[in-house]
């Protein structure tokens, strides 16, 4: 037996060699290698990174892998992208600036990496540092004409600003802005922190602890100014047929003053305008009105204001009976007769239009154009010559109308005399 396989190993390996090859060309038939690039970007996990150390430049968040693999190998990987991850290794780096390959991560076999891209990461560690700032408040606008603005509470007073040793030294100030224009009561906010340069501008890469203040403003009116409503005084109506839909002043308050103090506080709160004349209104009003103030007593701005009043048609509705219906399109060589000869038309607008409406005003018509011999049920039309009327039904909605020929007249033969012989 071992002579014999002494003496045929060759052939032996020939058949085992060839036997694994037909394997193979089986298996791979069955299940073909493919190369792809992974439809979606794998983002970089990055780990191993010192407490104490923080990147202070920027690296790419994803990268494009292009893989060989079988597949069934694929089918996984597309059922789970997170088979594949990219890792960026920090570990037992110092500060400085490194360059570090990517680890691709496959958890599928059988699989080839084909290319990364990109394959390597250029990166910088820094130490990270803090620096505790006092707040800066930055107040733009002015209290409204009689206001005046207390001392301002800011709580924290001061925030840590955390980062690259770097971008942190770069921070000359942080500040809050606050804007006070035309205010009248006492302001009460959370403002978000500003962290700056030198120069004014943003610093970035950094965090802010707290990110938000809270500032607080007592806002008080000074002695001799006050606020009051403005009420409108009206005389007059408006025109028959129409009412009154909208009434408005602006400003709605107004700030008053007096060197008398004690002259202003005992105003009743409101103020009211000089008489606005509706009398026979029918239009929209927009005018300018003073108002009546007190002797002693002026109007802070603008010695006027704005009233507007809308005026606007009264909507009615009207039924005209028995509207006489008016045949239209019918070709010739045809009569028709309609039934009923009349239809009943339901009206809608304003109140003076209406008032005015005649029988001359609306038009029923049946269209009887393309219609032949015969039986039809057609739909009436209505025509109101007047604007802004709605004709809102037509009773009844469907008219029948019967179509015939006019039959042509034959002409009476005339008996001439018999010649006499």
């Amino acid at each position: 037996m071992f002579r014999w396989i002494a003496q045929n190993y060759r052939t032996f390996l020939w058949a085992f060699a060839l036997a694994v090859a037909v394997w193979i060309s089986a298996v791979t038939s069955a299940d073909p290698d493919e190369m792809r690039t992974l439809p979606s970007p794998i983002p970089i996990q990055i780990i191993g990174q010192a407490s104490n150390l923080v990147m202070s430049t920027d690296i790419p968040k994803e990268v494009e892998v292009t893989l060989r693999a079988p597949s069934s190998v694929w089918d996984l990987i597309e059922a789970d992208p997170q088979l594949v991850r990219a890792i960026l290794d920090l570990s037992s780096m110092s500060s400085g600036e490194h360059v570090v390959e990517l680890q691709i991560q496959i958890d599928a076999r059988p699989i080839q990496i084909v290319s990364v891209a990109p394959r390597a990461v250029t990166f910088t560690l820094e130490p990270l540092t803090t620096k505790t700032l006092d707040v800066d408040l930055s107040i733009s606008g002015e209290a409204a004409i009689g206001y005046q603005v207390g001392d301002a509470t800011i709580e924290p007073g001061e925030v840590v600003i955390a980062g690259a040793q770097s971008q942190v030294e770069k921070v000359a100030r942080v500040r809050i802005s606050a804007d006070l224009n035309g205010i009248r009561e006492n302001f009460d906010q959370t403002l978000n922190v500003e962290i700056l340069d030198a120069n004014g501008e943003p610093v970035e890469g950094v965090t802010v602890s707290p990110a938000a203040i809270q500032v607080t403003l007592p806002v008080s009116q000074q002695g001799g100014y006050r606020d009051v409503a403005v009420k409108i005084t009206i005389i007059g109506r408006v025109a028959s047929g129409y009412r009154l839909t909208d009434l408005s002043v602006f400003p709605p308050v107004v700030t008053v003053y007096s060197t008398d103090p004690d002259l202003v506080s005992s105003l009743p709160g409101v103020v009211e305008t000089q008489p606005l004349d509706l009398q026979s209104a029918q239009d929209n009003i927009n005018t300018r009105l003073t108002l009546n103030l007190p002797p002693g007593v002026s109007i802070i701005g603008e010695q006027t204001v704005l009233v507007q009043a809308g005026v606007s048609p009264i909507e009615g509705s009207v039924t005209l009976a028995g509207e006489l219906i008016e045949i239209v399109g019918l070709e010739n060589g045809l009569s028709a007769q309609v039934s009923p000869v009349s239809v009943d038309v339901i009206l809608s607008g304003p109140l003076p239009l209406l008032d005015s409406l005649t029988r001359q005003s609306v038009r029923a018509t049946v269209d009887l154009t393309g219609l032949s011999v015969g039986t039809h049920q057609v739909t009436p039309k209505v025509e109101v010559l007047i604007s802004d009327i709605v004709v809102e039904s037509i009773l009844p909605n469907t008219i029948e109308v019967v179509i015939t020929e006019i039959q042509a007249t034959t002409p009476t033969p005339t008996s001439s005399p018999t010649p006499r012989p």
